[in-house]
């Protein structure tokens, strides 16, 4: 579909309900009307770019009522476009080959849910992670965690000392959790020796020169 070919199936679908509508008003793709009220101005575009977000945007500072209208995609429109549209207070329309128009999203101020988990897990993350040891925008390699800065320690504190049991380790180390760390041993770098004592396996072994300019 072109852009023109957007134009039709959403001029009928607004006058249908009571707008008159005109296109291709001081640069706005469609401006629609309906008696006294504020006007809803819509850009047309195939597909959601950059470009058009950027040009409906500075919409908003003709008309607080301002869509993106978009030709229907092959697959589903991304959960995550729609997500966006919001964000940035606008609507979002797609249209059909055949001529229905949809609305995934009204204009309306965008007012997220708070994650009040997720925000905890953040806090968490960020407080029990001692320095810096990632490079930001990193893409395709393995970042550093505080849940591994802790297995990190409980891995040095047995290759120094030799096998030992949970609860010196997690003293000596003060990791918390270290017994969530040996019992489920994720890495592969602990050994249960006999109840609640630890060795280290011989990747644990490989661990310890891997990691030993990273281990604090």
């Amino acid at each position: 579909m072109r852009e023109t070919d957007l134009y039709l199936p959403l001029k009928k679908f607004l006058e249908r309900q009571g707008y008159d509508v005109k296109a291709e008003v001081n640069g706005c793709d469609v401006v629609a009307m309906r008696e006294n009220q504020p006007p809803i101005i819509i850009e047309l575009k195939r597909g959601l770019t950059l470009q058009l977000l950027y040009q409906a945007v500075d919409r908003l500072t003709l008309s607080e009522t301002v869509y993106v209208a978009i030709a229907k995609p092959k697959r589903a429109v991304p959960a995550e476009a729609t997500k966006l549209c919001r964000r940035l207070g606008l609507g979002l329309i797609v249209i059909a080959k055949s001529g229905s128009v949809d609305v995934l999203a009204e204009p309306l101020p965008y007012r997220p849910k708070p994650a009040a988990k997720r925000q905890a897990q953040l806090l968490k993350e960020f407080k029990t992670r001692k320095g810096d040891p990632n490079i930001g925008g990193s893409t395709r390699t393995k970042l550093m965690t505080a849940y591994k800065q802790d297995a990190l320690r409980c891995l040095v504190h047995i290759h120094q000392g030799g096998p030992a049991k949970i609860s010196i380790i997690k003293k000596a180390t003060q990791v918390d959790r270290a017994a969530a760390i040996f019992q489920s041993n994720y890495y592969g770098w602990f050994e249960r020796l006999t109840r609640g004592v630890y060795g280290l396996t011989a990747e644990g072994l490989g661990a310890v020169v891997k990691f030993k300019d990273e281990i604090i």
